[in-house]
């Protein structure tokens, strides 16, 4: 349990003042954010707004794992590298793009098709990676089951398994991504999600099938739980720490560069903790403003009509006249309530197993 508290700490200290030297940075070379003129109008004040800010939390999330193993003497495991490597990788993605745009003056960043290669790359990587790696019980970072709150039903097989990783990669990606359009949104969100995550590693590495004895009987097949923990537990507090700077008014945005870096590392929490359809409770707030960007545009498909005044949904809400900060709180609440939803459904699964 050390490990987490170190790793959380560091994560959260090595974010909240290496942030404030990576605004001065992008300051200084001009690379600020870019606003659409079709958006709501307040955000135009916005633009100029240092970007890319996702630097900051990733590289104190791997330095605080780092750290972590060298403080504690602890061994590095491959699940936990693993969700470190599909979040740098899909960073690395994001920061191609924001580079792009930002620096190259191309609005639209990397073009579609190099943008999904990239994406295809790393989470193929990723999803390849995580079925192999067989620990002393024989157990890898990941399952060809499907899970919810532990795996279920029949093996899928390897392809299947890879097409289903890389729609949770994509899915998650894409609905942080599309989350992060207010100030602190997407980031507190995400903080709640890593805390629900470092909770279920925890509880999964007391009650763990690798332990020698398993309290009635039953007992959680996940490779690593306690390292997955340590790894949330740093993103946790790098978030934590990035929000200071990010909350309204913002002085940085984390751009694709920390949106893509997020999903993509709550997808792989998911995948190797065994709790994959558990993810849409926990994430509720990241599928809910990615089914209202679905139902739009197959509305406006279908019917030639608008359910919303804009998609996102909380720019709907900012064309009704509510303000940023008030969306972003009542936002974070709802996100609240799905990540305590999602630990109860967790608990009651493990109660109605024992």
């Amino acid at each position: 349990m050390k490990q987490i508290l170190v790793s959380g700490v560091l994560g959260l200290f090595l974010s909240l003042f290496g942030t404030p030297l990576l605004i001065r940075l992008l300051a200084r070379k001009g690379y600020g954010q870019m606003i659409r003129d079709d958006g709501p109008k307040a955000h135009h004040s916005k633009r100029g707004t240092p970007t890319m800010g996702g630097i900051a939390f990733i590289l104190a999330t791997v330095l605080a794992y780092v750290i972590t193993k060298l403080v504690t003497g602890e061994k590095a495991t491959m699940s936990g590298l693993l969700v470190l490597f599909l979040t740098f990788g899909m960073g690395l993605v994001g920061f191609l793009d924001d580079y792009i745009k930002i620096v190259k003056q191309r609005s639209l960043g990397l073009r579609a098709k190099a943008k999904m290669a990239g994406q295809l790359i790393v989470g193929i990587a990723f999803a390849v990676l995580a079925l192999n790696f067989h620990d002393s019980r024989g157990q890898t970072p990941a399952s060809t089951k499907l899970s919810f709150t532990t795996d279920f039903g029949w093996s899928v097989g390897p392809v299947i398994f890879v097409v289903w990783a890389l729609f949770m990669i994509l899915a998650m990606s894409n609905g942080v991504n599309l989350t992060d359009g207010l100030d602190g949104l997407a980031t507190g969100a995400s903080v709640m999600v890593f805390a629900a995550y470092t909770v279920i590693g925890v509880w999964q590495y007391g009650q763990w099938c690798g332990a020698p004895v398993s309290a009635n009987g039953a007992c959680y097949e996940v490779r690593d739980p306690l390292d997955l923990a340590v790894v949330a537990a740093a993103l946790m507090g790098a978030c934590f720490g990035f929000l200071w700077w990010n909350t309204s008014p913002a002085k940085i945005f984390m751009g694709d560069t920390g949106s893509l870096a997020l999903g993509g590392a709550l997808a792989g929490f998911a995948i190797c903790s065994r709790t994959e359809l558990l993810l849409a409770v926990l994430g509720g707030l990241f599928v809910l403003i990615t089914m209202s960007v679905v139902i739009q545009v197959g509305s406006f498909r279908l019917t030639g009509k608008r359910v919303f005044r804009m998609a996102p949904l909380q720019h709907h809400f900012e064309l009704k006249g509510w303000s940023e900060v008030l969306i972003v709180v009542r936002f974070w609440i709802i996100q609240g309530m799905c990540m305590a939803v999602g630990l109860g459904v967790f608990y009651a699964a493990w109660v109605a197993a024992s």
